[in-house]
């Protein structure tokens, strides 16, 4: 176990310890073989909502599990350490997935599509990102327009996780739905899976996470219920912003985890391996640099286990949530290098842990808002932007 010597309680160590032990046990001996077939393995998502894990921070009342975001990120950080494709499954599939269905769906629509989410039974993605529309998410152009009591929806959005597996029931998408006061009016609206109109294109290449489900998507005339507004009209946008705030400490636990199985697959390394007849890790070059390793996890969960406790109290976090997001994505891509310089030859093929690291870790980098975009986050939070 990390040493977990913070601000946590006995039954949140307990959960940590929990998926710790489920990931070591069912999907660290699965990884290598998911990665190299880019194959989601739908059967370990099935245990992780037997778990309760996509239900962590939801109300008993939809079958969630009656915890917080704190709780969902320490089951992050413990699947991150082994797989970053699994956890960001889990972290998208509450985020993105069920979150905004959570936090600005009716009653109704509450009642009808988070229990499956919640359960694990089903996945959900959000279409934000688009090709003109990325860190700019204002200049969306993907369109919704009413007809007859329905949204007729046309445009494309990509790099949209969890939109394309057998268990994905829909996608919830940002569209202009007119204009106020000179500017875009941007809702966000429901698109069930099979929608006529509706097509999820074939998944890309991407350079690491290869078992997590990514797909690009497009809209030509896809009509939808008017009943399908998920929040008010006009206010996707601002709405997102808050998700994306939340997403940003779940990626930073994450990030947090993949720094630590980084950290511990180098130190198992170096010291299990030979050189000039010594250990490796009796190199003075090498315990400074595998102490990095451990400051840079250790300043990492400090951060996003600050951000977490101050949107679990109700309190502003958005500057801590981009703070936290900067520094464990930063950790997490500087373990993987060095951890991977560890292991030198070994560190470039795909079977060792390390090498999917150095590979997946980029990511953490860009998704849920670039290091650059945290960095004017913080900027503003100081006045100077």
């Amino acid at each position: 176990m990390p040493d977990y010597d913070y601000d946590i309680t006995d039954d949140e160590r307990e959960l940590a310890g929990l998926v710790r032990q489920f990931a070591g046990e069912v999907v660290a001996p699965r990884s290598y073989e998911a990665d190299r077939t880019h194959t989601l393995p739908l059967d370990i998502v099935a245990q992780m909502g037997e778990l309760g894990l996509f239900g962590l921070p939801f109300p008993e009342e939809y079958g969630g599990q009656g915890g917080d975001y704190f709780a969902l990120c320490l089951a992050i950080e413990a699947l991150g350490r082994v797989d970053q494709s699994l956890a960001i499954t889990l972290e998208a599939g509450v985020s993105l997935g069920a979150m905004p269905v959570f936090r600005f769906g009716t009653d109704e629509q509450k009642h009808e599509l988070l229990p499956d989410l919640l359960a694990g039974r089903a996945l959900a993605g959000f279409g934000l990102t688009e090709p003109e529309a990325g860190s700019d998410a204002g200049a969306t152009r993907t369109t919704a327009r009413l007809d007859g009591g329905e949204w007729v929806i046309n445009g494309s959005k990509q790099f949209i996780t969890n939109s394309g597996t057998a268990i994905t029931r829909f996608v919830t998408v940002t569209a202009v739905t007119g204009e106020s006061g000179g500017r875009k009016e941007i809702s966000t609206i429901v698109v069930p899976g099979g929608t006529p109109g509706f097509t999820v294109e074939p998944a890309y290449d991407k350079v690491g996470w290869h078992a997590s489900d990514t797909h690009p998507l497009t809209f030509q005339d896809a009509r939808v219920p008017e009943g399908n507004l998920l929040g008010e009209r006009g206010r996707g946008f601002a709405n997102f912003l808050h998700i994306l705030d939340e997403g940003r400490i779940a990626i930073a636990a994450l990030s947090t985890g993949a720094a630590e199985g980084c950290l511990e697959a180098a130190v198992d390394y170096a010291q299990k391996r030979t050189v000039f007849g010594e250990a490796l890790a009796t190199r003075q070059g090498i315990q400074f640099l595998l102490a990095r390793m451990q400051q840079r996890v250790h300043v990492a969960r400090l951060a996003w286990h600050h951000a977490a406790r101050l949107r679990d109290a109700g309190k502003p976090f958005k500057t801590q949530a981009a703070i936290a997001k900067l520094t464990a994505s930063d950790a997490a891509m500087d373990n993987a290098r060095d951890a991977t310089q560890v292991f030198g030859g070994n560190g470039f093929m795909n079977e060792y842990p390390v090498a999917r690291h150095y590979r997946d870790s980029k990511i953490l980098e860009i998704g849920e808002g670039t290091n650059e975009v945290q960095l004017l986050v913080i900027a503003r939070a100081l006045g100077v932007a």
